[in-house]
């Protein structure tokens, strides 16, 4: 194998320096891609001050990105939001300032906010965090800053006591936690600016004080309607899972019919000529019988973690639960086996459910496999990266790969591609259940080419330090 110059190593950053020297030709353009993309990453490889800032207040920052861009419907309402918001302020100016004047206006505050406005029409182009940081700041300055400014600037005017209370209905259809820190912070800056420029003894007049009631009441009636819709949604997903169970279930009885008539027709060839086309064949039956069984395992695993609570509650770790996974995975042939390795370069723990994870891994093997099969090409390799600052997994698959297209929707709920492959659920679910974890999960993927799962777990445990790898060569 081609060794890399020193001047190539010192281009290669944390991502990909050891893999790159490593990896096989098959893997070497999809670990180049991943370089490629590790500055998004390495954000979180902080300093322990900088793990402290991923505290409990925090943490929904990480992942307001992915709340917010759950489904294709709400990506296309953040971007209309943004568009009616970039055009909205220069059109009212109009007609706040000559159609029907207001007591104040600031062509300045509403051209930063129709700047502010701007980048939402294109997420895609930021990283989860720093799109969930300018949201965020977006947010506050839009809705609560603005329009409380423009409420205290009027005098509380009839029409901006309106506009205001629109404001605060379309910030509480985001995040909730976000929204109420986004809330509290712009209306106390917007009384601060007030109290600096107007008159702050206005702020504690009864045609201020009257509309905190208000907001209030309103604010309290769309959290529980909004917790009414996930509860929905739970439900729709427990129902799902609950009619997969049944169907697995029910698929056991004529399986194992099968399994019982194939056993007796080879008791009877037993004593006559061997047949070697009719031995085959029974051998290919009770074959596939046996990965009908493993399957239908999987889908009852899976099933049964979409009811369960997902929060952390033991130490896992991660060269185990891939052994597991190995051991565990109905594969189809020698051969198919043979296309999944494993890298070890540094075991690590983290906190999660051993369960849970054998979950995730389990729906990204299938998943790989999945891909190869419909390329006719392909291998998978497994790296467990424990050494870098932010503990990793890579799951890489050289099959059919991703649509750029496509990307930004395989962890929608319900979405599958192609259309008819699954029920949509499975990197949903994966990705739920790492952000129960506090951890992460992306892609990187080449159409035709490769993908790249990126599962990042930024709070470890310690683990023993006696070399426990052999068991996943085993499982090989």
């Amino acid at each position: 194998m081609r060794e890399p110059s020193g001047k190539s190593l010192i281009q290669l950053n944390s991502y990909a320096d050891i893999l790159l020297i490593q990896s096989e030709p098959a893997d070497h353009v999809a670990l180049t891609r991943l370089n490629e993309h590790a500055p998004l990453t390495m954000m979180h490889a902080q300093s322990p001050s900088g793990k402290r800032w991923q505290g409990k207040l925090l943490q929904p920052f990480l992942h307001f990105h992915d709340a917010i861009e759950h489904t294709p419907v709400r990506r296309a309402q953040v971007r209309t939001l943004a568009l009616i918001g970039a055009l909205g302020m220069p059109v009212y100016y109009a007609l706040w300032h000559y159609f029907f004047p207001q007591e104040y206006e600031s062509p300045l505050l509403r051209s930063v906010a129709a700047l502010l406005f701007l980048p939402a029409l294109w997420p895609g182009r930021f990283s989860n965090t720093w799109f969930s940081v300018y949201l965020f700041l977006g947010l506050t300055f839009e809705l609560p800053f603005f329009f409380t400014y423009m409420f205290l600037m009027n005098h509380a005017s009839t029409m901006w006591a309106h506009s205001l209370l629109v404001a605060l209905v379309v910030l509480f259809h985001f995040d909730t936690r976000i929204a109420m820190l986004a809330y509290l912070s712009g209306t106390l800056l917007a009384c601060l600016a007030f109290a600096v420029a107007g008159d702050p003894a206005f702020l504690l007049s009864g045609d201020v004080l009257q509309q905190l009631p208000v907001h209030w009441f309103t604010i309290a009636v769309l959290s529980v309607v909004k917790v009414g819709r996930n509860v929905g949604a739970q439900e729709k997903l427990a129902g799902l899972a609950a009619g997969l169970g049944s169907v697995a279930h029910e698929l056991r009885t004529p399986l194992v019919s099968v399994e019982a008539n194939v056993r007796g027709l080879q008791r009877n060839l037993q004593g006559q000529p061997p047949d070697a086309a009719s031995l085959e064949a029974l051998a290919r039956i009770q074959f596939e019988v046996r990965h009908m069984h493993h399957m239908i395992d999987l889908f009852l695993l899976s099933a049964s973690a979409v009811n369960r609570k997902l929060e952390a509650n033991e130490a896992v770790t991660m060269h185990d639960s891939v052994a597991a996974v190995l051991r565990r995975y109905p594969f189809t042939s020698t051969a198919q086996r043979d296309i999944v390795k494993v890298d070890v370069r540094a075991d690590f723990t983290f906190p999660g459910q051993s369960e849970l994870c054998v979950v995730i891994l389990l729906n990204l093997l299938r998943n790989a496999l999945k891909s190869i099969h419909r390329a006719g090409k392909g291998r998978v390799r497994i790296i467990i990266d424990g050494a870098h600052p932010v503990p990793r997994l890579l799951f890489i698959d050289t099959g059919c790969g991703i649509a750029t297209s496509r990307l930004p929707l395989i962890f929608d709920r319900f979405y599958s591609y192609p259309s008819h492959n699954g029920s949509g659920i499975g990197l949903a679910l994966c990705r739920q259940i790492m952000q129960a974890w506090q951890a992460r999960i992306r892609c990187v993927a080449r159409e035709g080419a490769y993908a790249i799962f990126v599962l990042e777990f930024p709070q470890p445990l310690p683990v023993s330090t006696h070399n426990r790898f052999p068991s996943i060569h085993r499982a090989r």
